[in-house]
């Protein structure tokens, strides 16, 4: 083995010793946030409810040990979520983070049908929610009585679309991959800037389809460059490729992931948003970091050896640097494994904390360095 790959042994098996212990504590329940050391544990509705599960399957898909308590803890946290999935009122666009992480994993893993049922289920509410004026799925159902945003669309929902093409692979029936693609076109037409920067919030007139004007949501400003934004569209947009072949995906995928790998500072971790005024807090964002990563070394299996190297290198470096410069592994009272990620900082929820989404796109980043580049997604 390469003398600059042993780092990545090494961390794989950092991140197993400090699973196997918090895993006693967190069991079949669904971290989001560590703070103060803890997980906060949410509700199985959740957006984040596959990330927990999701990380467990990837350590019992790729280690030697095979350990049953991985797989017990993910499988028990799939069939908490039967509840959510019957009970509909609570599923949105998030629905992809949650099942892709959980039932189709296990059904890629072992085989299960009861996995796949659930998933196809879970896809079908997910194409329930496309609107065939704007061509977009919408997002968020509203908050409160009175909220209308039955109009938005965001650029989280690219790591959805996966849901989408698998359950058009796995049935032989293309509709869903037809509106998984049309979802995709719009985000470009509307969401990637020229220069490869993103909207996270885009709005339309849900009876007409016209657009109508793009939202801050969690980046800085309407026209800022909320860096997690960028990953979703880096690894979603290299994703649609994967699934479709077609090329304007992964041009936009390169287009964002230049962007982003331009702007960032000389460690390779992301700062929450590429453009902050100055008075703002730089925080890092290591899940936009992670997610990004992932994205990179999914591009970089994609493209001609020739340019391959560009991408591989730039995911490494981004995994490595936190693996080295980020990482809980000496904390033993922090269950996170990656520290400083940045989650909402307009409304200053979880702001230099580990993340759920960043433990998980670090293992899987981890995982492809170790030669597995298949994923749940």
């Amino acid at each position: 083995m390469a003398m600059e790959q042993l780092w990545v042994n090494e961390a794989w098996e950092k991140v197993h010793e400090k699973v196997t212990r918090t895993s006693s504590r967190i069991g079949a329940r669904f971290p989001h946030a560590s703070v103060d050391g803890a997980y906060v544990l949410e509700a199985p509705h959740w957006w984040t409810a596959g990330f927990w599960p999701g990380l467990l399957w990837l350590l019992y898909r790729d280690s030697e040990s095979k350990d049953e308590r991985y797989k017990d803890i993910a499988e028990a946290c799939e069939q908490q979520l039967d509840e959510v999935l019957f009970g509909y009122d609570r599923l949105d666009h998030d629905i992809g983070f949650i099942w892709s992480l959980t039932s189709v994993a296990r059904y890629k893993l072992l085989g299960e049908e009861q996995s796949r049922r659930r998933a196809l289920l879970a896809a079908s509410v997910l194409s329930g929610r496309f609107n065939v004026k704007g061509n977009y799925i919408r997002a968020w159902n509203p908050w409160g009585e009175g909220d209308r945003n039955e109009g938005w669309a965001i650029i989280d929902c690219m790591m959805n679309l996966p849901l989408l093409y698998w359950a058009s692979e796995t049935t032989g029936d293309p509709r869903f991959k037809h509106l998984a693609m049309e979802h995709a076109d719009t985000v470009l037409a509307h969401f990637i800037r020229t220069d490869g920067s993103v909207n996270h919030i885009v709005v339309f007139d849900p009876q007409t389809g016209d657009f109508e004007g793009v939202n801050g949501g969690q980046g800085f400003a309407p026209n800022s460059a909320w860096s997690r934004g960028a990953s979703w569209a880096i690894y979603g947009m290299a994703l649609s490729y994967r699934y479709t072949g077609e090329i304007r995906y992964l041009e936009a995928a390169k287009r964002v992931a230049h962007f982003f790998v331009a702007n960032l500072p000389e460690d390779s971790v992301p700062h929450w948003d590429f453009r902050l005024p100055s008075g703002v807090e730089r925080y890092r964002d290591t899940s936009a970091g992670a997610c990004a990563a992932c994205g990179l070394l999914e591009i970089a299996r994609a493209v001609p050896d020739e340019e391959s190297g560009l991408y591989q290198a730039a995911g490494e470096r981004i995994l490595r640097t936190m693996y080295e410069h980020y990482g809980a592994w000496d904390n033993s009272p922090e269950e996170g494994l990656i520290l400083h990620g940045t989650s909402h900082y307009p409304e200053r929820r979880n702001i230099d904390v580990p993340l759920i989404y960043g433990d998980y796109f670090f293992v899987e980043g981890l995982a492809r360095l170790r030669g597995n580049a298949e994923t749940f997604w």
